[in-house]
This record gives structure tokens, sequence and C-alpha cells, in this order.
């Protein structure tokens, strides 16, 4: 007997009466070219990473320019349009940014070179305070021996000093890459629209043209709302520390307040760093502890207010950052560039969401539905 090739045979079946065809979906198969593509996108990601990882000296100051230079071109295209000249109005603005962290940096150091000094008796002085903690720590020994554990927490040390002249390296940037940074900078503001055109220029499909002018707007656009508002809402927050400091009888409020102020731009590791210098200065300058812990807790309850209620609601409006996201990017720039990638990790993420809601807009074909 021949079987027709749509015909199944079952044991049941012995004349071979068709049976109907099954019209449930494969599962989609990927092709030998998607594999390899996807492998080169893989393979050129991982260069990328690599190559911005090895260049660090060069990449992270000229980053840093382009990305600040955005931020500050709406601040030189206010001051062209009043008469100055864009090469003159970008110098200013440079001047004008660098005495206000100068002036930062000048409150910040005051108290950091007096505690730096004294390193030794603070220490020492912190450590007494610590011992509050010996009783509950050998309460915890004492129960891991009961119930068979190791031999319990080691005794308490104070860590060395020998770490805050590598930190301070790891910190500071050296001569030839500020140099670097500033030379960018000035030259990019003064040159931007130029290169704005220049870029615009370079695509001959109208477009194509028409898409790179509103993604160089919008992030132009949004990088500039972006650094104002956060510099308000960190200049309230450093103003709010440093009153805090001042009636909880803090020393140094408004170099703490600074300190707040300037650590507040870098998001989650920035307020997380102050709470524990807030902690730390309150513990060696107060008698009691609770005293000591005032000033880190009303802290605490201001970047809580700010975080989830001020920031959301100013920012979210303008463009709406996933929680994830921004911890993703910030911990992947952190390790990638230090403290100025942690700056940068922000600005980036807004540049990316950009570029994907111009290049992959939301009438792109979508996976199917559960």
């Amino acid at each position: 007997m021949r079987v027709l090739p749509n015909e199944r045979m079952t044991p049941g079946n012995s004349e071979g009466t068709p049976l109907p065809e099954s019209h449930g979906e494969l599962p989609p198969v990927i092709r030998r070219s998607e594999f390899v593509a996807f492998s080169l996108a893989g393979l050129l990601l991982i260069a990328v990473v690599a190559v911005l990882y090895v260049g660090k000296a060069f990449f992270l100051p000229v980053v840093m320019a382009f990305v600040t230079g955005t931020m500050l071109s709406p601040a030189a295209t206010f001051l062209e349009q009043r008469k100055v000249p864009r090469g003159l109005a970008a110098a200013l603005i440079v001047i004008a940014v660098t005495a206000v962290v100068g002036f930062l940096v000048a409150l910040i150091a005051s108290p950091v070179m007096e505690w730096s000094s004294r390193l030794p008796e603070l220490g020492a002085k912190l450590k007494d305070k610590l011992h509050v903690f010996d009783r509950p720590l050998a309460l915890w020994r004492e129960l891991q021996t009961m119930v068979g554990g190791s031999d319990g927490l080691p005794s308490f040390q104070m860590p060395k000093f020998e770490w805050v002249q590598p930190t301070l390296e790891f910190l500071s940037p050296t001569f030839t890459e500020f140099l670097l940074f500033f030379v960018t900078l000035i030259l990019f503001i003064a040159s931007w629209r130029d290169l704005r055109r220049a870029m615009i220029m370079t695509f001959s499909d109208h477009d194509a043209r028409l898409r790179t002018l509103r993604i160089l707007n919008e992030i132009e656009v949004h990088l500039g709302n972006y650094l104002l508002t956060v510099t308000l809402i960190n200049v309230g927050v450093g103003v709010g520390t440093g009153l805090v400091c001042a009636l909880t009888g803090m020393p140094n409020p408004a170099g703490l307040g600074a300190l707040a102020a300037t650590l507040n731009f870098i998001p989650i590791i920035g307020p997380v760093a102050m709470f524990v210098v807030l902690v730390v200065v309150g513990l060696v300058s107060f008698p009691t502890i609770g005293g000591g812990l005032m000033a880190a807790l009303a802290f605490g309850g201001l970047t809580f207010l700010e975080g989830h209620f001020v920031t959301p609601t100013i920012i979210g409006r303008r463009l709406e950052l996933n929680a994830l996201a921004v911890l993703l990017a910030l911990a992947f720039w952190t390790w990638l560039w230090g403290p100025m990638g942690a700056f940068l990790s922000s600005p980036l993420l807004i540049v990316a969401l950009i570029l994907k809601e111009h290049l992959l807009p939301a009438d792109s074909p979508q996976l199917p539905q559960a």
C-alpha cells in the first residue's frame, strides 16, 4: 500500500486515512546568519569596552568634555543671542563653572585637611566609642560556639590610614587629563554649532538629516535641563545638610553641606558615602552615640524625601529613567571609569534612551503577546 505524503499511519488506521494537520505555531528557528550577526555584535561590544577601559586617560576627559559641553551649550547660545561672541561665551562659561567648583573644593578641603592631620587621634576616639558593641559581639561569638559554628567574629580593629594617599590619587585626575578636559570643553562649546551642522550634513537623505537634527536638539535640551535641575536640587540638599549640621552642633557645617551637594551628583553612591561621613564625624565629635547619629539620621530623611518625591516629580516629567537601568548604568560606568564615570552614568543613559526612541521607534515590530 502506498501512503501519500500528507497521510500518517497509526496502529488503528490501517487504511491510511489522512489525519488533520496541526496548525500550531512552530518555535522560531535562529538562522546561522543571525547567530553570526549576534556573535559579531557581542565581540564588537567587548572590544569597545576594552578600548574604553585601556584608554581611560584619553577617553574619559574627552567624553566628560562632550557631555558637559552639551549641557552648557544652551547657556552659550543664550549669551550669543545677547551679542556675545561664541568663543568668548564658551570661555566665560568654563571660567564661571571652574570658579564655582573651586569654591566648593575650598569649602571641602579645609575640614578635610584638618581631619587628615588628626587621623590617629580621631581613630582612637572612634575606637573608644565603638567599644559599646563589644558586648553584642561577645554574645554573638558565644552563640556561634554553642551551635558549633566558627570561632566567631574577630575582635574589632581600626583600619590603617595608609589608604588615604592612594584614595586621593584615585579621585583626583592627572594634570594632563585636566588640561585635555579643559581645552576640549572650551573648543567643543565654541564650535558646537559647526559640529551640529557637519553631523547633519553627513547624510544625503532628507529624512536622515531631519532625524539627526531632532536627536541632537533633544539631547541638548534634555541634558541642559538635567544639569540645571539636578544642580538646583543638589544645592538644596547641600543647604539643608548644612542647616542640619549647624542645628545639631556638627563641626564645619558649611564644608559638610558643600560635600553633600557635590556627592549628590553621583546617584546612590554619593548619598551613601555622605551618610557614612556624617556618622563617622558625629561619633568622633559627640560624647554619646545618640548625639553623633542625629545629623546622619536627619540627612537620611532629607535624601529619602529628595530621592523619592522631589527628583522623580521634577525629572520624571522630562525623561523617565528606570531605577534598574540607572543602577546598572551606575555600576558599569563606575567600574569602567571610577567616580567620574559614576557622574556620567545618568547623562549617558539619557543619551542612550533618546537614541533608542528615535532609532527604534515604538511602532517597530514587537514580540507577540503571551
